[in-house]
C-alpha cells in the first residue's frame, strides 16, 4: 500500500532506538524525509548512518543531538541546517518515560519534569507546527504516550498522570477547526514492546513482586494473548499508517497497540 506521503518532512522525537527508531524508520522506508532527535549524540549519529544506507540515499535524514524537552533543543530543531524550520508536515511526539517507583517519593520536582517531558512538551511541539500544518491542509501528529493511559499501573504513576493530561488535551485540540483542514492528531499507546523502557521498569515490577528479573519477563509474555512483547518494527508500521493519507478521517483517537493485553470493550 502506498500511504501518500513520500517527500514529506517528519520530526520524530527518541529516534535514536526503540520506538521512535520504529516510527522514524518505518517513515524514512515510504519516503519521508525525517529529523530525528535524541539525546545521545552517538547512538542517534549512528543510527541516522545505518538507515541513511537501509534507504539507499532516497530520503533526507537530519541529526539532531538534543534534549527536545528544553527550549534551547526545540530552537535547534526548528533551525538545523537542511531542516524544514517549522514547516513539518508530520510531528511524532516522543520523549522517555519517567521512572518508575512509589508516589510516596515523588516530590514536586518529580511531577514536574514528568508532565514537562510528557504532556508540556508535546504540547509545545504541536502549537509550534499545528497551524503551518493546517494552512497547508496537511499534517499528521501521532504522541507516542503508554497503554498505561488506559490502564494505569501503580509504579508508573508519574507516567499516568502526565500522560493523562495530553490526553485530556489531545481530545479537545484534535476536534476544534483544524480537523477541518486537512489535520489529525493522534495518540498511539504501546503496550509491553521490547525495548530500553521495559527492561528498566521490569527490576522495580519484579522487585515488589518477589520475582527474579526472568521471571517477572515471563510473567508478563504469559499474559498477552499474542504470547509476546511487540517489536519496534511493528510500532512503527501503525505510527507511519496514522501519517498516512489513509488515516485522514482518524483524529482524536487513542490507538492501543498491546497484543490484546488490554481486556474491556473500549
Amino acid at each position: 500500500m502506498d500511504l501518500g506521503i513520500a517527500g514529506k518532512w517528519a520530526l520524530v522525537g527518541g529516534a535514536s532506538k526503540g520506538l521512535g527508531w520504529g516510527c522514524a524508520r518505518a517513515l524514512a522506508l515510504e519516503g519521508v524525509n525525517v529529523v530525528m532527535v535524541a539525546r545521545g549524540a552517538e547512538v542517534l549519529h549512528k543510527t541516522v548512518d545505518d538507515l541513511r544506507a537501509e534507504t539507499g540515499g532516497r530520503v533526507q535524514l537530519i541529526a539532531v543531538a538534543q534534549d527536545i524537552t528544553t527550549v534551547a533543543g526545540r530552537e535547534a530543531i526548528w533551525n538545523v541546517a537542511g531542516g524544514p524550520g517549522k514547516n513539518y508536515d508530520i510531528v511524532v511526539t516522543n520523549a522517555g518515560g519517567p521512572p518508575p517507583g512509589d508516589f510516596r517519593e515523588w516530590d514536586r520536582d518529580a511531577w514536574i519534569k514528568a508532565i514537562d517531558g510528557n504532556m508540556l512538551t508535546p504540547i509545545e511541539l504541536i502549537k509550534a507546527t499545528v497551524d503551518g500544518m493546517a494552512a497547508r491542509g496537511f499534517g499528521r501528529i501521532v504522541n507516542i504516550t503508554s497503554s498505561a493511559v488506559k490502564s494505569p499501573i501503580d509504579v508508573l504513576g508519574l507516567s499516568n498522570g502526565a500522560r493523562s493530561g495530553l490526553t485530556g488535551f489531545v481530545a479537545g485540540t484534535s476536534r476544534s477547526k483544524i480537523a477541518g483542514q486537512g489535520v489529525t492528531i493522534n495518540n498511539l499507546l504501546p503496550g509491553k514492546f521490547d525495548t530500553d523502557r521495559i527492561r528498566a521498569t521490569l527490576p522495580a515490577m519484579a522487585q515488589k513482586q518477589g520475582k527474579t528479573v526472568e521471571e517477572m519477563r515471563a510473567i508478563q509474555q504469559a499474559q498477552i494473548p499474542a504470547g509476546r512483547y511487540g517489536t519496534a518494527q511493528e510500532f512503527g508500521a501503525i505510527c507511519a499508517f496514522l501519517c498516512s493519507q489513509h488515516a485522514a478521517y482518524m483524529t482524536g483517537q487513542n490507538v492501543l497497540a498491546d497484543g490484546g493485553a488490554y481486556p474491556g470493550s473500549f
